[in-house]
């Protein structure tokens, strides 16, 4: 084998030798007759038929594996409860795993001190154990790029040494979806969930030979298919008192599943214009206007050029394709080191248009997540991804039984395609929709990663699950300082200074002076630095502080905003006019119990992206960091109510007088090392992270 083939297959080498040296994580879970083991010995199921096959019992059901499900996972192990874990593919993780996205988003200063839940620094130290350096790709989109099936067994191994430490127990159901929930006669509690778990036919493709849009419909469908055998699993509490806080489900799928199945009151996409959020685009709204989905994929730079093969439908793709409208980041090795993800060793230190970076060499391997690459999207009701609540209704989706996931299969293989073309345009396009003709060359000494053994872990080389960055959003109940719904909104985050000539003259004067009074008011129920009066405040000075904060976040208000026009792909089409306007920075924030708490439902808990923030709100409120901290105070909360025998609406159903209960979740939180407030320092410190659309990460 020649060197330079030596140097291109170096992450082989690392993908063995970390594989078998976490070998045992395949068998490390509870209850695995219900989840690996059961995927090779499900039963036949009969066509159309409902009945569980197996009624399984927990403490806690947390739907959705990703960052906030093994958070709240990782929190009720450690006290001994018992946790089922469903999730639509057969890893943990979700960003950092099978989503693809496996650079962890964070802010400057909570990185720089640390202020980070104790389950993220823990997986945040495993990874720099595992590569002994906490950067193998030398990135400069984060100060941590590691390979994603990496991110899923670190993580795996740390939910089973939870279940250790705490003597929980963990059952573990990959390739899982909720079918229905069964609600209890007056519609306050959920008493049990139908799930449907698949897995390949003996002598058919492995669950990963498929990208998802070929596989969505079939996953949940109770019938077998010629690619799945099914069976039906029954979830309920553990303990049957008769108390309504016998159990407890948790919401942590990426585009809020469980909310569209209860039918709690939710928003989706843009909001009205209000006071709260007073750079919205919009007057009335518009459900289908949600932040870009993308599906990651993996890139190696090789020491000779490769065959590229083009797409068949690359011409349908190309007009969206290019790098950014600043000439000055036109360049190929500063959009591959940006998310590089492995280096087996660093290249010397070159300039590259306006940036020093480590120069890419054979074997390094590039996640691709771009904003004018792969990035799908839609924005109108002809081709949005997640389906508003009407057009669940139209679908069937909200029938007994007739839930297929509430997304629509075609917009997710139109971002497959898209995806495959834009690695095809980056080795081998010479066009650019920025920047137009003359900008892009060729770059063919690159492969598109495939395999099991890929980082993606998939025969296609997509990722198993696209990067979601919005799906739906609940609306908490009413409080004293909410009266038509609990949410945290752009005027509770926002570093914007609304003395600006465009809120003065595109406001109407009514709305503008109530922007001021709400400001003014906000920032007199804390001191701020100086004392000022409050009729002397231009500007917020820090987030808004709750009395009911379980956890933090720290990240800018950053933008994928949907196109104007349908398709997205179609020449010319532009991004949603306005809906930038919001786009910056953002104070280190709070996460309010109340933004987790539904109407309606007593016993589910909200965690994720689908918490109750504004649209705006939501793209600071959606990066890695955040999933945990929000994960880590689900699973505490319903550890807490579990013991206290209470309904987590009971602990702030009184604010803003003192609440006993909540001050003791809160001191608990504290305790184990997961912050629900940062250090008065770090609160009024404005962000000089200055979002470009280059440098928008994820």
């Amino acid at each position: 084998m020649k060197k330079a083939e030596r140097k291109d297959n170096n992450y082989l080498l690392l993908f063995r030798k970390v594989t078998n040296k976490i070998k045992p994580l395949k068998f490390m879970f509870m209850g695995l007759s219900l989840g690996i083991i059961g995927l090779e010995t499900a039963l036949p199921l009969a066509a159309n038929s409902r009945e569980a096959e197996e009624t399984v019992n927990c403490d806690m059901l947390i739907v959705g594996a990703g960052l906030a499900g093994s958070a709240a996972a990782y929190e009720g192990l450690l006290t001994g409860k018992t946790v089922c874990l469903t999730e639509i593919t057969d890893w943990v993780g979700g960003q950092i795993s099978s989503q693809g996205t496996s650079a962890l988003d964070e802010g400057k200063q909570q990185r720089s001190q640390q202020h980070f839940p104790r389950g993220y620094n823990t997986l945040r130290q495993n990874i720099a154990r595992l590569y002994n350096r906490q950067n193998p790709g030398e990135c400069w989109v984060s100060e941590s790029c590691f390979l994603p099936y990496h991110g899923h067994q670190l993580l795996s191994q740390q939910l089973n040494e939870a279940a250790q430490r705490g003597r929980g127990t963990l059952k573990w159901f990959p390739s899982t979806v909720i079918k229905e929930i069964e609600l209890s006669k007056d519609g306050k509690l959920i008493n049990s969930a139908i799930a449907i778990q698949h897995s390949p036919k003996p002598g058919t493709p492995h669950l990963n030979k498929e990208p998802l849009s070929k596989t969505i419909e079939d996953a949940y469908s109770y019938e077998n298919s010629q690619r799945f055998n099914k069976k039906i699993i029954r979830f309920e509490a553990k303990s049957k008192t008769g108390s309504p806080s016998d159990w407890f489900v948790i919401e942590a799928t990426e585009t809020g599943e469980i909310i569209a199945l209860a039918d709690v009151p939710y928003r989706l996409g843009l909001d009205p214009r209000d006071h709260l959020n007073p750079s919205s685009p919009t007057e009335k709204g518009d459900p289908y206007c949600v932040q870009g989905f993308t599906y990651p994929f993996a890139m190696q730079r090789t020491a000779t050029p490769q065959p590229q093969t083009k797409p068949s439908f690359y011409e349908q793709y190309e007009p969206y394709y290019g790098y950014d409208t600043d000439r000055r980041m036109a360049y190929f090795d500063l959009v591959f080191t940006y998310r590089r993800i492995w280096s087996n060793e660093k290249g010397k230190l070159v300039r590259v248009g306006p940036m020093k970076v480590h120069e890419p060499t054979p074997g390094d391997i590039s996640m691709q997540n771009w904003v004018w690459g792969n990035d799908y999207r839609p924005g109108t009701s002809q081709d949005n991804l997640v389906y508003s609540r009407r057009q669940l209704e139209q679908t069937g989706q909200l029938e007994p039984g007739g839930w297929k996931g509430g997304l629509r299969t075609d917009a997710l293989r139109k971002g497959e395609e898209l995806s495959e073309g834009f690695y095809y345009w980056l080795v081998a396009g010479t066009t650019d929709s920025r920047l137009g003709y003359g900008i892009k060359r060729p770059s063919p000494n690159h492969r598109f990663m495939q395999g099991l053994d890929s980082p993606m872990g998939t025969s296609h080389g997509l990722s198993k699950y696209p990067y979601i960055r919005e799906g739906r959003r609940i609306i908490g109940r009413p409080s004293y300082d909410h009266p038509q719904g609990f949410s945290i909104n752009e005027i509770d985050i926002s570093t914007k200074d609304y003395w600006h000539d465009f809120y003065r003259t595109s406001l109407p004067r009514p709305m503008y002076q109530l922007v001021w009074s709400t400001i003014a008011n906000l920032e007199s129920k804390f001191v701020t630095p100086n004392d000022r009066p409050s009729y002397m405040v231009t500007r917020r000075t820090h987030a808004t502080v709750y009395p009911d904060s379980v956890g933090v976040a720290d990240y800018m208000i950053d933008f994928h905003p949907c196109m104007a026009l349908s398709p997205p792909e179609k020449r010319g089409n532009r991004e949603r006019p306005g809906v930038r306007i919001a786009h910056g920075g953002a104070h280190p924030a709070q996460i309010p119990l109340r933004a987790l708490i539904p109407q309606k439902v007593d016993n589910l808990i909200v965690s994720g992206k689908s918490i109750a923030t504004s649209h705006i709100a939501a793209a600071a409120y959606r990066v890695h960091g955040f999933e945990w901290s929000v994960g880590a105070a689900a699973g505490t909360l319903a550890s807490f109510a579990l013991e206290q025998r209470i309904l987590p609406y009971q602990l702030v159903d009184n604010l803003p007088q003192q609440e006993a209960k909540l001050q003791q979740l809160r001191q608990r939180l504290e305790r184990n090392g997961n912050p629900t407030t940062f250090p008065r320092d770090m609160m009024f410190s404005l962000l000089d992270e200055k979002p470009h659309s280059l440098f928008s990460t994820n």
